[in-house]
């Protein structure tokens, strides 16, 4: 992408239901500047028509390489794109895909990009499911290509479970980072990387809790860039209200016991682990199997036991070789002292060590933070959009994920 041109983007539509959302994705594309063509498959075309997409595009739509040959449609608007997002991507179109077959005009465009490339998947639960659709999603994320989880609820008829394309919103929301981010994309693709967010709440009774002020804001800003960058995100939630990132699966929680529970599951598998949870140090020894009544008189004392240490446990315990374990520390004062304590502490390889209170941090759209490791390493990162914190928290698990020979 240059600065010579509004931002190019081949809008490829699959045959689905779900195309007739892919008109509010155009929309918001074409109002924020972005020069779109889209590229329906034949049967697209069943679901919203082309007329519906010129207009909205303000571009006349591409629909098979016999069109305008002069001007080579299947090599030009992959050439010149900036990014080629495919949704809803069926399960036909991504097996086609996969298998470099070049059979109509948006096959051919994906074999000619030489941008960014992602897949929105919709369908019905059993297909995504199904071992040959699997296959299929792990040979594009092992070329490169961004394909999304999809997201689970309503689908065609009565049938609701995992297939659900995202909301037109949150897949613009990933098209705007994955064009920010330009040719660095797909650093993250083929990892599965795991992040924690949100406060963990600890029952005093059937009404109260003990909790934090996390809103969980960094840790969903860390999967959302993180699918940006290619990567198979599972985000573990704890008492979220934010909407979930799109291509993210999300495992909620409530409890410091809950989190752990779903937090070393995931990290079976993952790459990269990243802890952004505020996750409480202790709970209540008992919980009241009723709500605890005033008695007029000073309240009976609560006795607190400590909860497991997540962060230390996954240092300590890695689930396999190389895997990379990144922690948080929210401090009020002594900031960096705390900080390389904890980090010696826990064992983990980065700690992202941040000021709170008095406005900072908790429930803010921005952050700043010093990255420190066991080797020294101390990486500011001034106060900005949380999502540029963590795009470069990325790119410090990045390098070392790529390091040869790692080990424990």
């Amino acid at each position: 992408m240059t600065a010579q041109h509004a931002p190019r983007v081949v809008l490829g539509v699959g045959g689905g239901i779900a195309a007739y959302k892919i008109c509010e994705l155009l929309r918001r594309l074409t109002e924020s500047g972005h020069s779109v063509r889209v590229v329906p498959t034949r049967d697209a075309l069943r679901f919203v028509g082309e007329p519906t997409w010129a207009a909205l595009s303000g571009q006349p739509v591409a629909t098979d390489v016999w069109q305008s040959v002069h001007e080579v449609p299947h090599v030009r608007l992959g050439q010149e794109a900036d990014l080629v997002f495919v949704a809803p991507a069926t399960a036909d179109l991504l097996a086609r895909a996969a298998h470099g077959l070049a059979d109509d005009l948006l096959t051919n465009t994906l074999l000619t990009a030489r941008c960014p490339v992602v897949f929105a998947p919709a369908m019905h639960t059993e297909m995504w499911e199904h071992p040959a659709t699997r296959h299929n999603v792990a040979v594009l994320r092992s070329r490169g290509a961004i394909v999304l989880e999809p997201a689970s609820g309503r689908l065609t008829g009565a049938d609701t479970g995992k297939g659900r394309l995202p909301e037109p919103a949150e897949l613009f929301d990933v098209a705007r980072r994955v064009l920010a981010r330009g040719s660095l994309t797909a650093d993250l693709a083929g990892r599965h990387v795991v992040v924690s967010a949100g406060g963990t709440r600890e029952a005093l009774d059937p009404v109260r809790f003990l909790g934090n002020r996390s809103t969980g804001m960094q840790g969903y800003a860390l999967a959302a860039t993180a699918v940006a960058r290619g990567a198979r995100v599972t985000l573990v939630s704890a008492n979220v209200s934010l909407p979930a990132p799109a291509g993210a699966e999300v495992r909620p929680v409530t409890s410091a016991r809950e989190l752990r529970e779903a937090v070393l599951a995931a990290a079976a598998d993952a790459d990269a682990v990243v802890m952004a949870a505020a996750v409480a140090d202790f709970r209540p020894d008992t919980v009241a199997a009723e709500k605890i009544k005033k008695t007029g008189g000073r309240p009976a004392p609560i006795t607190l036991v400590e909860n497991p240490d997540i962060l230390a446990e996954l240092s300590r315990d890695r689930a396999r070789e190389g895997q990379v374990v990144v922690g948080f520390a929210a401090e009020t004062d002594h900031v960096l002292e705390h900080g390389r304590d904890k980090l010696r502490r826990k064992g983990c390889d980065l700690l992202v060590v941040n000021q709170v209170g008095d406005g900072m941090a908790f429930g803010t759209p921005d952050n700043q933070a010093v990255v420190l490791g066991p080797d020294g390493l101390a990486v500011e990162i001034p106060r900005g959009p949380k999502e540029d914190l963590a795009d470069r928290v990325w790119d410090l698990v990045a390098e070392r994920l790529g390091e040869p020979g790692r080990h424990r």
